[in-house]
């Protein structure tokens, strides 16, 4: 069980990492369990390892369906060609997601958590050496889909995105005030819904300074390409800032 929130299983978390081409795409490997005080140990190296090398780690946290992966899929559309971009994806069980970001171009590594709802730093540690981005890259953590648990881990990232969805209402910063109180900015995806959905864009940006008064909302559609010229800037200008500490 983990030590924290009771989630995990007794195979606990299994690391399925990038294959080798023309090999059998799936490796399983035990990982020990992380309780809290040791999980920031482990992230405090994470952010080292990541500082020598001089990449721009990013922690994408959502519900389930609020669009992670296709905003990654359109991300390395228009950025992968001019910033190398990794992810590490987490989901409790499947390929389905890393195999649609590999198919989009990007190297990428699944762990898949079992009954676990979030990643830990150790894994994600794992995870790095396994993708072994390059030095001036992006590494993108695709967290499991969960609005509660996935704030309350450090995995040594940079950054912490939080992507919200018109379908989850405009309650959600009030309900899971944790989850938007760790975001650097949140994106409010599925826009292009507007139409259909009696939905309050200003009420849900509005909710979301209650929880974090300096957060950033940028409405965004992940699947029409509207509003992401923000989300590209704030990429640019955090990688930029790595570089340049």
């Amino acid at each position: 069980m983990c030590g924290t929130c009771g989630c995990s299983d007794a195979d606990g978390v299994r690391l399925n990492p990038e294959p080798a081409a023309g090999s059998v795409p799936v490796r399983t490997i035990a990982l020990e369990r992380q309780v809290l005080a040791k999980n920031d140990v482990l992230a405090a190296k994470n952010r080292i390892w990541l500082r020598e090398k001089g990449i721009l780690a990013i922690n994408l946290m959502s519900s389930p369906g609020a669009g992670k992966t296709t905003l990654l899929e359109n991300t390395l559309r228009e950025l992968g060609s001019t910033i190398p971009i990794g992810v590490i994806e987490g989901d409790q069980e499947t390929l389905l997601d890393s195999n649609r970001l590999r198919a989009a171009g990007c190297r990428a590594v699944q762990i898949n958590t079992g009954a676990g709802c979030h990643l830990d730093a150790g894994a994600v540690g794992e995870a790095l050496t396994s993708l072994d981005p390059p030095d001036g890259s992006v590494v993108f953590v695709e967290n499991v889909g969960n609005l509660v648990c996935p704030a309350l881990f450090d995995l040594g990232e940079h950054r912490r995105v939080v992507i919200a969805s018109i379908t989850e209402g405009e309650d959600k910063p009030l309900k899971y005030p944790h989850m938007f109180q760790a975001a650097h900015l949140v994106l409010l995806n599925k826009i292009d819904l507007l139409p259909y959905l009696d939905y309050d864009v200003a009420g849900f940006s509005g909710n979301a300074r209650i929880a974090n008064p300096s957060v950033d909302v940028v409405p965004v559609s992940a699947t029409r390409d509207t509003g992401l010229e923000g989300w590209h800037e704030w990429l640019r200008a955090n990688l930029t800032q790595v570089l340049t500490a």
